[in-house]
């Protein structure tokens, strides 16, 4: 199904849904990038609001979703195989923005614009699109607080993926807040920008398990 809305970039004075839990205690100070480097190697570490906050890596749903989002991408539009290119395509990047430091999902920039990775661990580039695959713990912060700070860097383009609904959120940015464009759900088969060029079967994102054998 599809539908269309306004979101906007969330503020102390708009629509905001990033209530989530912190590091801890240490979060009372401003946090720095030295804090992430410090972070167990087993969370994701994000600066936002100049926060810290630790995210538990992600369940098998999320990964496989994940993993097959960047897999399609990035066959057809980095390495072009059966495509058109034209992209890079990166699984959970580190990206700073200011004092920020975010880790989406997925991400991609337009080649014409990154030709080639950059062989520090970060970029401070923003991308043309990203794409956040939706979990229980942190889904209230990637629709609010980092939404907010995609928008503020310019991202042009988001996706927001939820293995447990079976949903794709289109969004688009236009004039700094985040309008949706379409939701796509169940085994659709759709073409989504700004990957129009190829079609997606959203079954492949969730697939369900084998069904049992009868009873004998």
């Amino acid at each position: 199904m599809a539908g269309a809305g306004n979101v906007a970039a969330a503020s102390d004075g708009g629509l905001d849904w990033s209530s989530s839990t912190p590091a801890g205690p240490e979060t009372m100070k401003r946090a720095t990038y030295e804090d992430v480097l410090n972070a167990p190697e087993n969370k994701v570490a994000e600066i936002l609001d100049g926060e810290l906050f630790l995210s538990p890596r992600p369940a098998l749903r999320h990964a496989g979703a994940q993993g097959a989002i960047h897999a399609k991408l990035w066959t057809r539009f980095d390495d072009g195989e059966r495509g058109p290119g034209g992209w890079v395509v990166v699984t959970e990047p580190e990206l700073h923005f200011g004092e920020a430091t975010v880790v989406p999902d997925v991400a991609g920039w337009r080649r014409e614009r990154l030709p080639f990775l950059p062989y520090r661990p970060w970029l401070d580039l923003a991308p043309d699109w990203l794409c956040e695959v939706l979990s229980p713990s942190t889904e209230r912060i990637d629709r609010g607080r980092k939404l907010r700070t995609y928008a503020e860097a310019g991202v042009a383009h988001a996706w927001l993926v939820n293995p447990l609904e079976r949903t794709l959120e289109v969004l688009r940015l236009r004039d700094g807040a985040w309008t949706i464009v379409a939701v796509h759900c169940d085994s659709d088969t759709v073409r989504i920008e700004p990957f129009e060029a190829i079609e997606l079967e959203l079954g492949r994102l969730w697939p369900e398990p084998p069904a049992p054998p009868p009873a004998p």
